[in-house]
């Protein structure tokens, strides 16, 4: 049986905390920031847990994270 291939893109886009969560970075942060408020960008620099809906699928293209 051949080793599983992680997804690179996906690598590079998740973390995994101590505890086994993973952890992503929130989205809408990219550009057209002026008509967003300022604690609404402040919000968005923080990471958040990747959904426990998601995390069997995340598990299957990060096998070795």
């Amino acid at each position: 049986m051949p080793k599983m291939k992680t997804s690179r893109s996906a690598a590079k886009r998740f973390k995994l905390t101590g505890t086994g969560k993973l952890k992503r970075a929130k989205a809408y942060k990219r550009h057209i920031l002026t008509k967003k408020s300022t604690k609404r960008k402040r919000n968005l620099r923080q990471a958040a847990m990747t959904d426990s809906t998601n995390v069997s699928n995340m598990k299957k293209i990060l096998p070795y994270i």
